[in-house]
């Protein structure tokens, strides 16, 4: 059994590790969900695992992997609103691609923190904070293959 990858962030630069771990995951607009009574944001995500592509031996590279994906959990705590660009959230079957996880700080504390899907889709946190948990829920599986970007 591989250990599940568990983050915590509290400030911009653990929140740039996260969203790292988190480029070119799936996203199912059924799968994110705002808790207005527990100010809280979340979804779920297949997430590629990039962390085992990067992987060497004694300082050498071990060559082509399998690439594999895994179910992951992802939530922000102390969201006040949410907001999204581009974005039909009536469709729920419709697949996201996360390139990017955006904050924004503001004099008093509170941040603003930006989820950027691949093709203009973006959602819109609006947090008292930075207070985001991400988790691992299922074993790894095969990827039908890499994630390719555009120049």
């Amino acid at each position: 059994m591989r250990k599940p990858l568990k983050l915590t962030a509290l400030d911009v630069e653990d929140l740039a590790v996260i969203s790292a771990c988190l480029q070119d995951s799936l996203v199912r607009v059924a799968d994110t969900a705002y808790e207005a009574k527990r100010r809280r944001f979340a979804l779920l995500c297949n997430r590629f695992r990039w962390e085992k592509e990067a992987k060497t031996d004694l300082g050498g590279w071990l060559g082509p992997r399998q690439p594999e994906r895994v179910r992951t959990m992802v939530h922000f705590d102390g969201v006040k609103n949410v907001r999204t660009r581009h974005l039909d959230r009536s469709d729920t079957s419709l697949v996201l691609s996360l390139m990017a996880i955006d904050p924004g700080e503001h004099s008093d504390g509170s941040v603003d923190i930006r989820l950027i899907f691949a093709g203009g889709p973006e959602v819109l946190l609006e947090a008292e904070c930075i207070d985001c948990y991400l988790e691992d829920i299922s074993q790894p599986w095969p990827a039908s293959g890499r994630p390719a970007h555009e120049n």
